[in-house]
């Protein structure tokens, strides 16, 4: 073990000073062993039992790390995006339910829901919004649920009673401790502006609200719901930093896509995964071919079934 990198953690720091000290005290009991025969017996007794508790520590250490591993390639944070797409109001009122949906969802998994940044239509859909969510496994459990959601039906604005079809998107981005490349401040656009909504007097009157601009890829990123300017810069930058990894995860996973057999889809948001037809109370999942009844609890959060059957690669026959 390199006991300099088990320094620089700070969950394992103690652990390599432990491991520093029995190393001393092995070391000094070996030579004690070749000096005196008449210690010979009861050295070798301590050496036994030095090297045991040296063996429980490495396990300590490597039980951490393992567990450190597992959370960068499944942290417990996401930042998940939902925006209308086309089908104009009625798109947007599907953007605000699937939200909602994964809302009621996070609720039953124990999970802590924040809305980072929301902007609504007069009837209330959402345009676009973005979501912060933390707890065990949210994106173990949440890594396939980007892509274009599509939902069929009336609207009630429809007098004919025609169908319609309306779509919103789904970007879900984990928030990795681990960053693999720096972000040049230079190649970064800032705009401050006056937050919106809820919040006291003060909300009109500071300019709170940040919008990031990384000028390389044109990808924006919004805070408004912080309290202070450099609350919503930091959380803008982190939103950003997660955009910018995410994208880079896509590249790859598209270049290695045909060796991962296992892989289900591309995690791209314009790729169309799931259909949500309410005159059938049918919600289809064309990556794995299954579908699922009973729309009303499913858009009160009721995913688990769905939820699993990704998780588990299970594949189906059941298409519109």
């Amino acid at each position: 073990m390199d006991l300099d990198e088990l320094k620089k953690n700070h969950k394992t720091s103690y652990l390599a000073e432990m491991l520093e000290n029995l190393a001393r005290k092995e070391e000094e009991v070996r030579e004690m062993m070749e000096g005196d025969d008449d210690l010979h017996e009861l050295a070798s007794q301590e050496l036994k039992s030095l090297q045991a508790e040296r063996e429980s520590i490495e396990k300590q250490v490597s039980d951490i790390l393992e567990k450190e591993n597992e959370e960068e390639e499944f942290p417990n944070e996401i930042v998940m995006e939902v925006r209308a797409g086309a089908g104009g109001d009625e798109a947007s009122l599907f953007a605000w339910e699937i939200a909602h949906m994964y809302e009621k969802y996070a609720d039953s998994q124990g999970w802590q829901w924040k809305v980072d940044y929301e902007s609504k239509n007069e009837i209330g859909g959402y345009k676009e919004a973005s979501f912060e969510i933390k707890g065990k496994d949210v994106y173990k459990k949440m890594r396939y649920e980007t892509g274009v959601h599509r939902v069929q039906r009336v609207p009630a604005t429809e007098k004919n009673g025609r169908v319609h079809t309306s779509t919103a998107s789904v970007a879900v981005l984990p928030i990795r401790k681990k960053v693999k490349f720096e972000i040049n401040p230079a190649d970064i656009e800032i705009e401050y502006s006056r937050s919106g909504g809820k919040g006291g007097q003060n909300v009109n009157k500071v300019e709170t609200a940040v919008r990031l601009i990384h000028k390389p890829t044109g990808l924006d990123v919004r805070s408004t719901n912080e309290r202070s300017q450099n609350a919503n810069r930091e959380k803008a930058m982190m939103i950003l930093t997660a955009k910018l990894q995410q994208i880079k995860e896509e590249e790859e996973a598209k270049k290695y896509a045909g060796e991962r057999k296992e892989q289900i889809g591309t995690g791209d948001r314009s790729e169309k995964i799931r259909t949500y037809n309410f005159p059938q109370d049918r919600l289809t999942d064309h990556r794995i071919k299954m579908s699922w009844h009973n729309l009303p609890k499913i858009m009160e959060g009721e995913i688990d079934d769905i939820i699993e059957a990704l998780e588990s690669g299970k594949t189906g026959s059941e298409e519109e």
